[in-house]
């Protein structure tokens, strides 16, 4: 494994005109990898996204408000944003594979007091615990990706590693509002827990340490470390993409299904319908939309799924009452386009942070997400005005303002695009001078 781990180094200084032509095969350990972090980010994402479709449940048993429920969404990602800062100066001083346990662990018992919360403040505090651990995993995650394969790879490993979205709503989500149907609102965060129990143990027998990047460390402060890498100019350009990616999903989502069963007129019975007719198609979107990254150029494939993005969320955010094959139409093409986003935004900015600063990087890039995302499901939460017959007001107004930060975000990740295609060439050519 000594060459697998020493290979990415080089392969994170590389842009797509430094991708071959042909692809390079997985190993078996490569494998494991990509499908524990796949299954491991099923369960995270799976453990936001179903409050989602539970928020017209959560709102009517715990008679709450649209503006409590947005706190709900909140307060995972405000904990979280907060975690990420103060992980982040240590990130890098520790095997990857023990502090992926460590911050599982804590996932698995925020989750588990979801599951046994009585009411709307034990829900919140829950979902503060949950946030703090939870909103860890994926920069860990993400920087074991780019410590063990090459920019080349990344697009397919992102590919199937951001199919948990997908997956998650084919067979998370509605198996989830079934649980919930059935059992109460409880029940789904149950079962995460021991689905989470299982993936733990996989990846404390299986996974191998990974700890090639200690060997890059310096004397470091903890603080001085994290100084280092949020005063570093070329980071900055990611963290503000990222605040940018991060605005339209939470503002969108938390009353995505409020929205279609009060607005749209789809039953609470077809809503699992759409999910997975969605999910499905996703499933797909997401292996080929890294494929044609890593072949086309991540920012091309980037392009032309916020373009699609932006053209249906207009349309849809302005939709009336709709029959339901028109829904799923519109949800298809939606999470196609979002899904491109999702896998080849991730894969070009794996490329961002020397291989001495990702874990830090990784942290405060998610820390930064969670943070903004947090904002921004509070703004959405003031936006929002749910009348007396549940209809949701004020929901294309949220429309217009994901499409604006979308077409921000597309110049955004132009020019950093371009940032790395000049490092490469300069790499490149500091290597022939070097080897001549």
């Amino acid at each position: 494994m000594k060459d697998t781990k020493q290979a990415p180094a080089q392969g994170a200084e590389g842009a797509d005109n430094a991708a071959i032509s042909s692809p390079q095969s997985f190993t078996r350990y490569q494998v494991f990898i990509v499908a524990v972090l796949a299954i491991l980010q099923f369960t995270i994402i799976l453990d936001f996204m179903v409050l989602s479709p539970l928020g017209a449940q959560l709102i009517q048993e715990l008679s709450i408000t649209p503006k409590q429920f947005g706190w709900v969404v909140s307060a995972y990602a405000f904990s979280a944003g907060a975690s990420g800062l103060l992980a982040a100066g240590f990130a890098d001083r520790f095997d990857r594979k023990k502090l992926l346990l460590l911050f599982y662990a804590g996932f698995m018992l925020g989750t588990l007091l979801c599951g046994l919360a009585p009411d709307y403040f034990s829900l919140l505090i829950a979902r503060i615990v949950t946030g703090i651990f939870g909103g860890v995993i994926g920069s860990i995650s993400f920087a074991i990706i780019t410590d063990l394969f090459p920019l080349q790879m990344r697009g397919r490993v992102m590919g199937f590693v951001q199919m948990a979205f997908a997956v998650s709503q084919v067979m998370g989500i509605p198996l989830s509002l079934y649980l919930a149907n059935h059992w109460g609102w409880h029940a789904p965060f149950l079962l995460l827990v021991a689905i989470s129990a299982v993936v733990g143990v996989a990846i404390a027998v299986k996974m191998q340490p990974i700890n090639a990047h200690l060997q890059l460390q310096t004397d470091r402060k903890a603080f001085s470390h994290l100084v280092h890498v949020v005063t570093n100019r070329h980071y900055l350009k990611g963290f503000g993409a990222i605040v940018l990616l991060a605005t339209g999903g939470f503002m969108l989502m938390p009353f995505g299904s409020a929205f279609t069963v009060y607005n749209l007129g789809i039953s609470l019975t077809d809503l699992p319908m759409i999910y997975v007719v969605t999910g499905i198609c996703a499933m797909i979107a997401g292996p080929l939309a890294g494929k044609l990254s890593d072949q086309l150029g991540k920012y091309k494939v980037f392009f032309w799924g916020s373009v699609i993005a932006m053209i249906v969320i207009g349309f849809y955010c302005n939709l009336g009452i709709s029959p339901l094959w028109l829904v799923i139409l519109i949800n298809v093409i939606m999470f196609i386009g979002i899904t491109s986003r999702m896998v080849s935004g991730s894969a070009l900015m794996s490329a961002i942070p020397e291989p001495a600063d990702r874990g830090a990087y990784m942290s405060i890039q998610s820390s930064v997400q969670q943070l903004s995302g947090g904002l921004a499901s509070m703004f959405a939460g003031l936006i929002v005005v749910q009348t007396a017959d549940g209809t949701l007001k004020h929901y294309d107004l949220i429309g217009y303002i994901v499409m604006l930060t979308t077409l921000v975000t597309m110049v955004s990740m132009f020019y950093i695009d371009r940032s790395l295609k000049q490092k490469a060439k300069l790499t490149t050519a500091s290597t022939v001078a070097m080897t001549a």
